[in-house]
């Protein structure tokens, strides 16, 4: 996973030259889970066909460019290891921060599923 990549790939869209942000999200494993207890790792699954309506779907939205995601999956993760990079481009500010969020929240609700390995 490699976030210049991505941006690289972003700057080659044919429409890149309308943008005027780029807003990136990079998810790692954290030290702890949501309630507290340690974690040691993690294992993502992802439903790559809930994936792409979902990408289909935000980058229709008012002023996207392009949206770009890597996941990475089906292998155990350690504490500080990178699971998902999300790159959001797009006109303005306000369009590219509510897609970004509005992308990531679907993403994290209908796409992923994790396992924690805890110590």
């Amino acid at each position: 996973m490699d976030m210049n990549h991505l941006i690289g790939r972003i700057k080659k869209h044919p429409d890149y030259n309308q943008a005027g942000m780029i807003l990136c999200h990079n998810g790692v494993v954290r030290r702890t889970s949501r309630d507290g207890r340690k974690v040691s790792g993690l294992r993502v699954k992802v439903d790559h066909d809930k994936l792409e309506a979902i990408l289909e779907e935000q980058k229709k939205r008012t002023g996207i460019i392009e949206i770009l995601i890597e996941i990475e999956e089906e292998k155990d993760l350690a504490v500080g290891d990178d699971v998902m990079r999300l790159v959001v481009a797009g006109d303005i500010r306000e369009n590219v921060l509510s897609t970004l969020t509005d992308t990531l929240n679907a993403v994290k609700e209908t796409v992923t599923s994790k396992t924690e390995f805890f110590i």
